[in-house]
C-alpha cells in the first residue's frame, strides 16, 4: 500500500466506532488506544485484550473492507509507517498524538492543538471522496434554493457554506435553530437541496430537517466525521471529516477547521462551474460592502 494510495485504516476506524456496539467497539477502541502495540497483537491476543472473539477480529477487518485479521493488520502497520513519516517531516511527535494533560505547559498545549488542527485539515482532504464530491457540487450548482442546517459548532460551517454560495449569486439560507429551521426545511421541494453539518451526525435537530426536506421532495447532503450516523445514512450524498475530539476537547478547532475545509472545497468545485458568473457576482458583492471599510486613517475608503 503506497502513500499516495493510502487508505487511512484509522481515520476510517475512528469514524465508524462510534455506531459500533459490543465486541466489535471493544476490539475497534483497543486498535484507537494504542494502534502500535494492536498492530503486534496475534488475532487471539487482540481478541482476548478486547474480551471478544478470534471471529469477531475477522468481522471487524471484513467491515473495513479487508479479507481478514492479517491484511488488517498489514494495512494497520503501513497506516503507522506513514503517519510516523508525515509527523516527523512536519516535526511531530508521539507525544502530539496524545489529549491535552492537565500537567502540560503552555507551549505543550500550542504544540498539541496546532498539530491537532493541522492533522485534521490533511486527512479530511486525504478523506474525501471525489465521486461524492462531483455528484454534491452539481447538486448544488443546479439548485434552485439551498438550506443548510447545523446547531452548535457546526452552526459556523453552515453560515460559512451559506455566505460562500450566496456571494456567487446562488439562493442560500443557513438555519441554526429547529425552530426556523424544520419549518423551512418542509418547505424545500424538487429541485432544492438541504445540507445538514453535524459531527457526530446525530443531532436530532440537523437530522430531522434533513428528514423533512427530504419527505418534501428535496435533495439532501450530509457533512459528518461519523460514517455510519444517522445523518450520514439519511442523506442522499455526504462527505466525511477526519477531526479527533476526545473529552477534554469536545467541540474542538479541529472539528470545526475540518468541516470548513470541506465548505471551502465545495464552494470552489461550485465556483468553478460558475466561472464568469461567479466571478462578477464576486465582484459586484465586493463593491457593495467596499464603502463599509476603513482606511487606514479611519475614513470611510
Amino acid at each position: 500500500m503506497t502513500a499516495a494510495g493510502h487508505e487511512q485504516v484509522l481515520t476510517t476506524l475512528r469514524a465508524i466506532a462510534p455506531g459500533m456496539q459490543g465486541a466489535l467497539r471493544r476490539i475497534a477502541d483497543v486498535m484507537l488506544t494504542d494502534p502500535a502495540a494492536a498492530a503486534e497483537l496475534s488475532i487471539d491476543r487482540l481478541a482476548e485484550a478486547a474480551d471478544s472473539s478470534p471471529a469477531s477480529v475477522v468481522r471487524l477487518a471484513r467491515d473495513l473492507g479487508f479479507s481478514g485479521y492479517r491484511e488488517l493488520r498489514f494495512a494497520l502497520r503501513a497506516d503507522l509507517a506513514y503517519a510516523s513519516g508525515r509527523d516527523a517531516s512536519n516535526g511531530g511527535s508521539a507525544e502530539l498524538h496524545r489529549d491535552i494533560d492537565p500537567t502540560d505547559s503552555l507551549d505543550q498545549v500550542i504544540a498539541k492543538i496546532a498539530f491537532a488542527d493541522s492533522r485534521a485539515v490533511t486527512e479530511t482532504c486525504e478523506r474525501v471522496d471525489t465521486g461524492e464530491l462531483a455528484a454534491i457540487t452539481a447538486l448544488l450548482s443546479s439548485a434552485r434554493r439551498v438550506a443548510t442546517f447545523g446547531v452548535g459548532a457546526s452552526a459556523f460551517a453552515a453560515t460559512d457554506l451559506q455566505q460562500k454560495l450566496s456571494r456567487i449569486g446562488l439562493w442560500a439560507a443557513a438555519y441554526s435553530d429547529a425552530h426556523e429551521g424544520l419549518p423551512a426545511a418542509s418547505l424545500l421541494g424538487e429541485g432544492d437541496v438541504a445540507v445538514g453539518i453535524s459531527h457526530g451526525g446525530d443531532t436530532i435537530d440537523v437530522v430531522d430537517a434533513l428528514r423533512i426536506a427530504q419527505e418534501a421532495g428535496a435533495r439532501t447532503v450530509a457533512l459528518s466525521n461519523t460514517a455510519g450516523s444517522p445523518l450520514v445514512s439519511l442523506a442522499d450524498h455526504a462527505l466525511l471529516t477526519a477531526a479527533q475530539e476526545s473529552p477534554f476537547r469536545s467541540g474542538a478547532t479541529a472539528s470545526r477547521l475540518a468541516q470548513l475545509t470541506l465548505v471551502d472545497i465545495i464552494f470552489v468545485t461550485v465556483a468553478q462551474r460558475h466561472h464568469e458568473e461567479a466571478g462578477r457576482a464576486l465582484e459586484r458583492t465586493r463593491e457593495a460592502i467596499a464603502a463599509r471599510r476603513l482606511d487606514r486613517g479611519g475614513r470611510r475608503r
